[in-house]
C-alpha cells in the first residue's frame, strides 16, 4: 500500500504519427481531489481512458490502486469508477431503474443491486424521485444519478470527466456537494475540467496539462504564484490621469499594465497591504479619484492562459 492511488510515469499513446500522450507523469494522491486541466486537444480524455483500460498505452509505466493497467486491467476495473462527458443513462427507465440494470450488469444479483440503488438514491438526495423517468429530471439531477451510477461498486478511485459541461450553476453546486462527500468517504477522484472555478473549488492539486505533457503541477496557490503572485487594481475616474497614476504606484513603472478602455492600472505588488495603503494614500494627495482600488491573487484564468500560451507541439 502505497499513499498514490495514480501513478503514472513517462507515459506515451499515439493515433498512427499523432502523439496525443507524450510523456506524461502524474501522481494523485489517495483520498483526494486531483485536477487536470488543458486546452482541447491536449490529451485529457486519453488520459483517463488509459487509466480506465479502455486504451492501452505505447510506452511508460501506469498504476491505479497498486495495479498496473497493462498486466492487471482486471483488477483495475474492480477497482475504479468512471463518470464520462455524456451520461451513460435511459431516458425512458425511472432512476431505480438505472441503477438496479448497472448493479446487474455488474453482476450484483438482483437483491444487492436492489439495495445498492436504493442507498445511492438516498445519498445523492434523489430518494423521492427514483421513479420518475430521467428525461423528466433536471440537468443537475441526471448529472448527479449519472455519478451515483459510476459508484455502484464502490470504487476506490472515480475518474470524472468534465462532469458538470453543460449544468446551469444550480447543477453545478449539485455536482461539487456530491464530489466533496465521495472524498470525505475516501475516494479518490482524477477531474478533468475546462471550468477552472470547478478545479480552484474541488482540487486539492492540479496538473496542467499541454500537447500530451504535464507543463505545471501543484495546489491552487502555488499556480497562482507562478504568474507573478498578488496584483493591484486601480480604476480611475478619468481615463486622461491614467499616465500621472502609473508613476505613483509602488511598483516598477514598467511593471504596470494600463488598459485606456476600462480606466484600469494593473500591477504585481509584493506587499498587499503596503501596496494598497500606498497607493490610496499617493492618489489622494495627487487628487487623482479612483472609482475601485483591489489587491487580488491571480485567477486560474489568467494562470492557465499564462501557463499554455507558447508551449512548443
Amino acid at each position: 500500500m502505497t499513499d498514490s492511488a495514480i501513478l503514472v510515469e513517462g507515459v506515451r499513446k499515439n493515433y498512427g504519427d499523432k502523439r496525443a500522450l507524450d510523456g506524461l507523469d502524474l501522481t494523485v494522491g489517495r483520498g483526494t481531489v486531483h485536477g487536470v486541466l488543458g486546452p482541447n486537444g491536449a490529451g485529457k480524455t486519453t488520459l483517463v481512458r488509459v487509466l480506465a483500460t479502455l486504451l492501452r498505452h505505447n510506452e511508460g509505466r501506469v498504476e491505479v490502486a497498486g495495479q498496473d493497467v497493462r498486466t492487471r486491467a482486471d483488477e483495475v476495473r474492480r477497482r475504479i469508477g468512471l463518470l464520462g462527458q455524456h451520461a451513460a443513462l435511459d431516458e425512458d427507465l425511472g432512476g431505480r431503474q438505472n441503477l438496479e440494470m448497472f448493479g446487474r450488469l455488474y453482476h450484483l444479483g438482483g437483491r444487492h443491486a436492489r439495495v445498492r440503488a436504493g442507498e445511492l438514491l438516498e445519498r445523492f438526495g434523489l430518494a423521492d424521485t427514483g421513479r420518475k423517468a430521467v428525461k423528466q429530471y433536471s440537468g443537475g439531477m441526471r448529472r448527479r444519478l449519472d455519478l451515483a451510477a459510476s459508484l455502484i461498486t464502490e470504487p476506490e478511485v472515480l475518474y470524472l470527466d468534465e462532469p458538470t459541461t453543460g449544468l446551469d450553476p444550480r447543477g453545478r453546486a449539485e455536482v461539487w456537494g456530491a464530489v466533496r462527500s465521495l472524498v470525505d468517504g475516501g475516494t479518490t477522484v482524477l477531474l478533468t475540467t475546462q471550468y477552472l472555478e470547478e478545479a480552484d473549488q474541488l482540487a486539492d492539486r492540479i496538473s496542467v496539462v499541454d500537447h500530451g505533457r504535464v507543463i505545471a503541477d501543484g495546489t491552487a496557490d502555488e499556480l497562482k504564484s507562478k504568474t507573478g503572485g498578488d496584483r493591484i487594481d486601480v480604476v480611475l475616474r478619468d481615463a486622461g490621469q491614467l499616465g500621472a497614476a502609473v508613476a505613483l504606484l509602488p511598483v516598477e513603472t514598467d511593471d504596470v499594465s494600463v488598459d485606456t478602455d476600462r480606466r484600469l492600472l494593473s500591477a504585481p505588488v509584493a506587499d498587499r497591504m503596503a501596496a494598497l495603503t500606498g497607493t490610496v494614500r499617493a492618489l489622494e494627495e495627487a487628487g487623482i479619484e479612483a472609482e475601485d482600488i483591489a489587491v487580488r491573487r491571480p485567477t486560474l484564468d489568467e494562470v492557465f492562459l499564462h501557463l499554455t500560451k507558447g508551449v512548443a507541439a
